[in-house]
């Protein structure tokens, strides 16, 4: 397991909408998308479970990677 907390900061997300928020367990839990929440490895373990057990929808959260930048042709 990571032992590092999570940044979840809905403003970097790449999916952010209405239909991927709505869906999200940020939304679900918060009430809405937050100012960069931080969730702690035991947190996110526990949040997982949830969602794997159908109790909660997922982290939708979706962030770039870095890297060098890629231009389409």
């Amino acid at each position: 397991m990571n032992s590092e907390s999570v940044v979840i900061d809905c403003d970097s997300c790449l999916v952010r909408s209405a239909s991927a928020c709505g869906d999200c367990v940020v939304s679900v839990l918060l009430g809405g998308p937050p100012q960069g929440v931080e969730v702690a490895p035991e947190e996110m373990a526990a949040l997982t479970a949830l969602a794997d057990e159908g109790l909660v929808p997922p982290l939708r959260l979706v962030t770039p990677l870095p890297g060098p930048d890629v231009q389409a042709g």
